[in-house]
């Protein structure tokens, strides 16, 4: 029996045959012939053989063994019929964790629920939202950042409300983009008790229409969830976090107070994060972070590509971790290890499951060949849940998938987790890695690091990736560039008043103002106090996404036929989509054959180069206005201040280089007349002692040394925000300089990639002393000699990476916190 998410028992269909019920434990189902257990004893024999393969060079730099453990279970009175129904799969008692969640949420407490991947969550607001259905027609919102997860649930949840019977009264139904106009209207007349959607929809599909179409649904909600609420983070979190306040405000007019629900991964500040998504108090949650369900032991490999020997690339330079990942992926395969490889792209993906099956072709492996797939989000939706059904059934041996799989699919339990470079935070290694295990059966996992900073970082530091406490999620909702439009959009939902400043903070005011002065609310006095509607047409709504913060957006066209394949956002296509830029896009590459930023369309021809574009740019940064200051710890400097500010960037891209996409190396240069952008936002930055820039010139060996030493330290502080905070590196940008006129002293600042900032350097301002002794630490283990992509190296400076002084860099950063 494997123990798994037990509400993944809801989708097995009603035909399947079903076995003796069994706690919180799925029946078992027929696998084919290369499914047997992965014994301790046989992981530990398959680490040591893998160690003794042609291609082993000392690539195991750590392994740890992560122990299992026994289930815990807590008992909690169940409505009869829902008893019933749970236990017809198996499921006679809840894990604690769920329990004790279930139990707070019938108590009248909002709940976060952060517990591992598998672990059944879903059930822990599914009780409640089914108790409260049957009890007196209820209604629950649930809200999930995929639609992929979406379909997932409502399949479960419809299954269960099934078994139910008609009578009971709960039905569940997603409202989504998936449906057109009349199966909308359909889904309102039959008023379902549960109801699934997006953020997006629930922005322009449902709040604007809640007094009209809605009523009946508010009226009654005393649920709602938010799942995966980890997700809503940086400027697509922040946008979300708007979006629920506004949701409360609508529960406000209706008399409706829910309880709000927050499932999420593991990350440091899960109380923290879902008050700020929800707009709730942090005093109103209870914490569930217990995990109680049973897993079996985890053996972690950490395992480092060699480096290359000469050859043109480089100290620094490693072996493609995608290799490295195929090769483990075709022995474990042929082993009789059910695995699969995450990797970061589709095209990766799709063409490394290729070369796997190829690989075990050769072997005269072809059972074990036919039975590996490429998995990812552009699939159709019948492919994909033929190759989910196929890992449940043990069909489908090994799968290199993007993230699309990671979350909200029910795939069993694995033998094996490899994951293709160091998927950018903790959380989402651990999600990955939380694929495998097979009830309480010894599972492998895998990591194969990339060549760049935190991949090796990581192989350096592996206490930091197990022992450390797990990035933060970061969002703001008090972003004055995004709370406009939403303020907008509530005085269309619902009139605005003074009173509702507790859901948008101490800028409301202000904005309201603002607003009223630009003619787009109406000031009116009512007998019950001062009120704010919308006196623009259209829909406010609509002239926003939640998924950008820009207001121009570029279409990059295909010239052969004008589809459009993609847009981006204007700064962004500036820097991607500049005349002969290289951009790809689905396995294919496009060069910009022409850009008309009048028209917003950029031009797209296909091609097959080898080599790839990187623009160079110079950039200037005012200081507005200093916020807050404080003094670095651990340093015998004085004077060595860092401060938050609110700053302007001004960036001009100059021109861009061609690479070789083998080697990196420059191949050509050519110029662009582009126009300057400017980016409100936030930084952190601090200055250089007088004293110390003295020393560190006098150590260089050039006039640019000093300028590298700074530039360098600022890439390297840049590439570790991640190991922080749930963010990609391009979330920030950097600029140091020998004399700044704000400061005239040598600064390094840090900034927030989106305008009006997302809340990142805001909290790397409190913890600067850990980025920068970690940074430290960083460049001291790396034995490159001048800087490597393991380092100091940036794939995104706009100044090709030059200078950049990484020993001097290590003595810079000393003298600040040593």
């Amino acid at each position: 029996m494997s123990a798994v998410d037990p509400f993944a028992l809801f989708a097995v269909a009603v035909s399947a045959v079903l076995a003796t019920p069994v706690k919180n434990h799925l029946p078992t189902t027929s696998r084919n012939r290369f499914d047997f257990p992965v014994q301790g004893s046989r992981v530990d024999e398959t680490i040591r053989w893998l160690q003794g393969r042609p291609y082993y060079e000392g690539q195991l730099r750590e392994r740890r063994r992560v122990p299992g453990r026994e289930a815990a279970f807590a008992d909690v009175g169940l409505d009869d019929r829902l008893a019933s129904a749970l236990e017809s799969r198996g499921i006679e008692d809840l894990y604690a964790h769920q329990a004790d969640a279930v139990e707070a949420v019938r108590d009248g407490e909002n709940v976060v629920l952060a517990t591992r991947t598998a672990s059944g969550k879903s059930l822990a607001y599914t009780v409640p939202a089914f108790e409260r259905a049957l009890d007196e027609r209820a209604t629950t919102l649930y809200i999930a950042p995929q639609v992929a997860l979406i379909n997932d649930q409502e399949e479960t949840l419809s299954d269960l409300a099934h078994d139910l019977g008609f009578a009971s009264g709960v039905s569940v139904a997603q409202y989504t983009g998936r449906q057109d106009r009349s199966e909308k209207e359909a889904i309102r007349d039959r008023q379902p008790t549960v109801l699934l959607t997006t953020p997006d929809m629930l922005h322009y599909g449902i709040m604007p229409h809640s007094h009209r179409l809605w009523d009946w649904f508010f009226e009654r909600l005393e649920t709602v969830v938010i799942d995966e609420v980890h997700e809503y983070r940086g400027v697509f979190g922040s946008h979300v976090s708007l979006v629920l306040r506004r949701l409360a405000r609508i529960c406000e007019r209706f008399d409706a107070d829910p309880e709000w629900v927050c499932c999420s991964a593991t990350i440091s500040n899960p109380v923290d994060h879902a008050a700020t998504v929800t707009g709730q108090s942090p005093d109103s949650f209870a914490l569930v972070d217990e995990d109680a369900s049973a897993t079996g032991p985890t053996h972690w490999l950490f395992w480092n590509p060699p480096e290359y020997d000469g050859g043109g690339f480089g100290s620094g330079r490693r072996r493609s971790n995608h290799v490295e990942t195929k090769r483990l992926f075709v022995d474990l395969v042929a082993r009789g290890f059910q695995t699969v490889a995450f990797t970061q792209s589709r095209q990766t993906a799709e063409r490394y499951a290729t070369d796997s099956a190829s690989d075990l072709r050769s072997r005269d492996e072809h059972e074990a060949a036919r039975s590996v797939e490429a998995y990812q989000a552009a699939l159709p939706d019948e492919r994909r849940t033929e190759i989910e059904d196929g890992l449940q059934s043990g069909d489908v041996r090994g799968v290199w998938s993007t993230n699309a799989l990671e979350l909200g699919v029910d795939i069993g339990g694995l033998d094996a987790v490899l994951l293709d470079g160091y998927p950018g935070t903790r959380m989402a290694a651990f999600q990955q890695a939380g694929r495998a295990g097979r009830g309480t059966d010894p599972s492998l996992v895998a990591l194969v690091a990339g060549e760049d900073q935190l991949d090796q970082y990581l192989m350096a530091h592996p206490t930091d990736f197990f022992d450390e406490p797990p990035e933060e999620a970061i969002s703001n909702p008090e972003n004055e560039h995004l709370m406009p439009d939403h303020v907008r959009s509530a005085a269309r939902e619902t009139w605005l008043r003074p009173e509702d400043e507790r859901h948008f903070g101490d800028r409301f005011p202000d904005i309201v103002a603002a607003l009223t002065d630009e003619g787009v609310l109406d000031r009116r006095t009512t007998d019950g106090g001062v009120r704010w509607t919308d006196a623009g047409g259209g829909s406010p709504q609509h002239e926003m996404s939640l998924r950008t913060i820009a207001d121009q957006e570029i279409r990059l066209r295909d010239r052969r036929d004008g589809d459009v394949i993609a847009t981006l956002p204007f700064d962004d296509a500036l820097r991607d989509a500049h005349p002969s830029a290289i951009y790809h896009h689905q396995g294919q590459d496009y060069e910009v054959v022409a850009l008309d930023l009048g028209s917003g369309v950029a031009d797209m021809a296909p091609v097959r180069p080898d080599y790839y574009t990187q623009v160079l740019h110079d950039k200037d940064i005012v200081v507005e206005t200093d916020c807050r200051e404080r003094t670095l710890e651990m340093t015998d400097v004085e004077d060595v201040t860092v401060r938050f500010a609110d700053i302007t960037m001004k960036k001009q891209i100059t021109g861009f280089e061609r690479r070789d996409r083998q080697s990196g190396e420059p191949i050509g240069r050519e110029s662009l007349d582009l126009p300057e952008t400017t980016l409100e936002t936030e930084a952190l930055y601090f200055t250089v002692p007088p004293a110390v820039e003295t020393d560190l010139r006098a150590a260089g060996e050039s006039p640019d040394a000093f300028p590298g030493a700074i530039h360098a330290a600022e890439h390297g502080m840049i590439s570790l925000f991640p190991l922080s905070f749930l963010c990609d590196r391009r979330d920030v940008g950097g600029l140091s300089t020998p004399m700044h006129p704000h400061t005239e002293r040598a600064t390094i600042f840090v900034y927030d990639g989106y305008p009006g900032g997302v809340g990142l350097t805001s909290r790397a301002y409190e913890t600067v002393t850990d980025l920068a002794e970690r940074t430290l630490g960083m460049i001291r283990d790396c034995h490159c000699a001048d800087g490597c992509p393991a380092c100091v190296q940036s794939p995104h400076c706009g100044n090709a990476n030059d200078p950049l002084e990484k020993g001097l860099a290590a003595d810079l950063l000393a003298a600040l916190v040593e």
